[in-house]
């Protein structure tokens, strides 16, 4: 039970920090352009209007996919309740990878969106 309860606290992390961290970037970008907190793309580093419209934008995308994976993490595990560590830790592993899929996959839909907004310079098209 407790390698369970240990796994459980692990997959809520993922799905836990894209929620807290989309509210944050939706709401409100890193000040200033930086290397080392926020969304750092080459495209999203070109100046502060396609740094914050990116923040916001994987900030919405991050916060509503944190709050779809906490619960559908949450599921699948009642059903290994009492299992072996093996079953637990594969169910687990499973389900980090989906976590993990859904972290990355809002980055395309971001930079995809910043393409249409904005051009190779920055420079607002709409």
């Amino acid at each position: 039970m407790g390698f369970w309860i240990f796994m459980v606290i692990m997959l809520l992390l993922i799905p836990g920090m894209m929620l807290g961290f989309g509210l944050l970037f939706s709401r409100r970008a890193p000040k200033e352009i930086n290397y080392l907190f926020g969304y750092r793309t080459a495209r999203s580093m070109k100046n502060q209007d396609t740094w914050a419209f990116a923040h916001r934008e994987m900030g919405k995308r991050w916060a509503r996919l944190g709050a779809i994976c906490l619960p559908l993490s949450i599921v699948p595990m009642l059903f290994v309740i009492g299992r072996d560590e093996d079953t637990v830790g594969t169910a687990g592993y499973i389900l980090m990878i989906l976590q993990m899929i859904a972290m990355i996959v809002p980055i395309f839909f971001t930079e995809h969106q910043l393409k249409i907004h904005f051009d190779k310079d920055g420079n607002k098209i709409r």
